[in-house]
């Protein structure tokens, strides 16, 4: 999923976040249309959902193939892909590649909790990538690659926080090193900005597409009760 700018500038620049004021403007709304429904599950991307509906923002490298493992769980309402947790308003994809906005790829989750615990969901997040990694995730090089879980509840920020806990030394213990997730609120973290149509649910639309999923193969275990 390299752009051309990333072939050009290498990736040294790229590994260097942005602040506020050296990040891009951006704009007053998106650049492109986003989509209503979910090409999988045939749910509204952007809402409304059945009450009682949680939303939890994920991000684990490149969301082509992290949005896929998202939508096969059982209890998932909607994914969508997007930019999150940087400064530039309405990015586009061009711009989140220069490593100028601040934000990483992330994916939206909107989940059933009756279906699918906030614990059970990050367990997930944690098994399907390297969360050791920095800013990048296996080729993938750049500060838009890195983990991230941005919250909605406090029980979802207690749940990242404990299941993290947990995996930590298993992953030592396999020989990893410190895990680099950034945890915050998504209030925190700033809006989440819908990518680009042909993102969404990309592998849908492009089976033999490019999908790294950089697993440890090491197993999170569920926090104590």
């Amino acid at each position: 999923m390299a752009s051309l700018y990333d072939l050009l500038i290498g990736s040294s620049a790229r590994t260097q976040m942005v602040d506020a004021d050296r990040a891009l403007k951006g704009r007053d709304d998106y650049a492109y249309e986003v989509p209503a429904t979910h090409t999988v599950l045939g749910t509204p991307l952007q809402g409304p959902w059945p009450e009682g509906t949680r939303v939890l923002y994920l991000a684990s490298g490149c969301f082509w193939g992290a949005e896929k493992e998202a939508w096969q769980l059982p209890g998932v309402v909607t994914t969508a892909v997007g930019y999150m947790g940087g400064f530039t308003t309405y990015p586009t994809y061009e711009e989140t590649c220069t490593a100028r906005t601040g934000h990483t790829e992330t994916v939206m989750v909107a989940y059933d909790p009756t279906r699918l615990s906030d614990v059970d969901l990050l367990r997930h997040f944690w098994e399907e990538h390297d969360p050791t990694q920095g800013f990048r995730q296996g080729n993938d090089v750049g500060t838009q690659y890195r983990s991230a879980v941005f919250t909605t509840t406090p029980e979802q920020l207690d749940a990242a926080r404990a299941t993290r806990e947990q995996y930590a030394p298993r992953l030592k213990a396999n020989g990893y090193g410190d895990i680099t997730t950034e945890i915050r609120s998504a209030d925190e973290a700033g809006p989440f900005y819908y990518a680009e149509a042909y993102h969404q649910q990309y592998l849908d639309k492009n089976p033999g597409g490019y999908c790294p999923v950089n697993s440890t193969g090491v197993a999170c275990p569920a926090p104590p009760a």
